[in-house]
């Protein structure tokens, strides 16, 4: 399924069904200022669908679109949607996290696991412009062990559950460690176990989130440790669901590559990326579909 247009009603029919009350009748965040006929669901919308076909330039995006004239009449120009997708990348989030709660609200197993997410060649890091008027929320240099590279940019931490629907996430700069997003876990959620890698280790961390929210955290065991015990199979099997995702947020929604020139622009990609990843997610559930198979949900 080719066609831009197709892809963007069902979008905008999810979105609009699930927003209910974070929306007025018109489809937009209620604020002050003139209300555009191109509704904020309209955008989050077309954004969802961008990603969807792999469409990373918004320039290639409204070539597209200009041969949709018809189907779009109100629709805005280049940088007012630029903007816009800014602008509502929280309204985008919240859906997205109304999708994943009602596909496995009641989880209570989750893999968790970082991926690097490269903002340029490393050669370039130091005359890179991204961040630069903000220093907490700018690239740095860091390393990612399961590919043995340094990289430059940041790095994207995910809570998934067993069946791939990711929970919760967050960014950060490359050089932050693993462990520090588990003190963001603990403080929303509990009574749950959650299986890591070994760049989760760490008696400390297991300690503090079974003491504080009764969260059991299982990995695996470095063979130089005293008290090596090999890996419990079905804790393994689990734990790889979380990578299937990451694969597929490569090679479906285009992760590892990007055209943002701003840290906003990156999050609100980013953002888009995963949301529309969970709406395919929820076509399948609806459809009596197995939900991991994400390129059968618009057939």
């Amino acid at each position: 399924m080719h066609n831009l247009y197709t892809i963007f009603a069902k979008f905008h029919h999810v979105c609009k069904q699930i927003a209910g009350n974070l929306v007025n009748e018109q489809g937009n965040i209620p604020r002050c200022g003139v209300v555009s006929r191109f509704s904020d669901l309209e955008v989050i919308a077309l954004s969802l669908t961008a990603e969807t076909v792999s469409i990373d330039s918004e320039n290639l995006l409204f070539s597209r679109l200009s041969e949709y004239k018809k189907e779009f009449p109100n629709l805005i120009s280049r940088r007012q949607f630029n903007d816009r997708r800014k602008l509502t990348s929280t309204l985008c989030e919240a859906i997205r996290k109304q999708i994943a709660e009602f596909i496995d609200g009641g989880e209570s197993f989750f893999c968790v696991d970082s991926k690097p997410i490269e903002v340029c060649r490393i050669a370039r890091g130091k005359r890179c412009k991204m961040g630069k008027e903000n220093f907490t929320k700018a690239p740095s240099f860091g390393y990612c062990a399961s590919q043995c590279t340094y990289y430059y940019g940041y790095k994207l931490h995910a809570l998934c559950g067993l069946n791939g629907v990711i929970h919760s996430y967050d960014l950060t700069k490359a050089s932050v460690h693993d462990i520090n997003y588990l003190h963001d876990i603990k403080d929303l959620y509990h009574d749950c176990n959650i299986f890591g890698d070994r760049g989760y280790i760490g008696k400390e961390i297991q300690l503090d989130l079974f003491e504080t929210a009764n969260i059991k955290l299982e990995c695996p065991y470095r063979l130089n440790q005293k008290e090596w015990k090999p890996l419990f199979i079905p804790f393994a099997k689990a734990r790889k669901r979380i990578e299937t995702v990451f694969s597929q947020l490569d090679d479906q929604f285009m992760l590892i590559r990007n055209y943002a020139k701003g840290t906003k622009g990156l999050f609100a990609r980013i953002i888009a990326k995963i949301s529309a990843l969970t709406i395919f997610q929820y076509i399948n559930k609806i459809n009596n579909k197995p939900i991991g198979q994400i390129k059968y949900a618009l057939i």
